[in-house]
């Protein structure tokens, strides 16, 4: 399976492409994972003039997720099990921008889609955001 399409691409570049004055904090665009461990990205940028650096939560199933850069083709060379690679979830769509993702990741210690989970991390970071501009 391509991991990343034309399309993906676009919008990774797009969201790379976004000024950080502008309130950046896109949707993740694309996930990966091991079909056969625990590991899995959420990726939302592509650096625009390095096309193998991707930015995302990392999660490589150590209970230790976090930000930052991955290369395509260290994930595209990754084989498990002698025959499987890392995919391409399709029927991924994101509902959050990343920092909630992030956030509920601190709180489990992995990656969550957990509706639950994800609202009450929403909740946190609204609630952190109204504090910081009251001061």
């Amino acid at each position: 399976m391509k991991l990343i399409t034309p399309e993906i691409r676009m919008k990774l570049i797009a969201n790379w492409n976004i000024e950080d004055g502008d309130n950046k904090d896109p949707l993740p665009v694309v996930k990966f994972f091991n079909p056969a461990g625990a590991a899995t990205w959420l990726i939302t940028e592509m650096v625009a003039h390095e096309p193998d650096v991707l930015f995302g939560l990392c999660d490589l199933g150590f209970q230790c997720p976090e930000l930052g850069y991955v290369s395509v083709s260290e994930l595209q060379s990754i084989v498990v099990l002698g025959a499987l690679g890392i995919e391409r979830d399709i029927h991924f769509t994101a509902e959050f921008p990343l920092s909630v993702y992030a956030q509920a990741a601190r709180t489990h210690g992995e990656i969550t889609f957990d509706t639950k989970a994800l609202l009450q991390a929403k909740a946190g970071l609204e609630a952190e955001k109204r504090r910081e501009t009251r001061r």
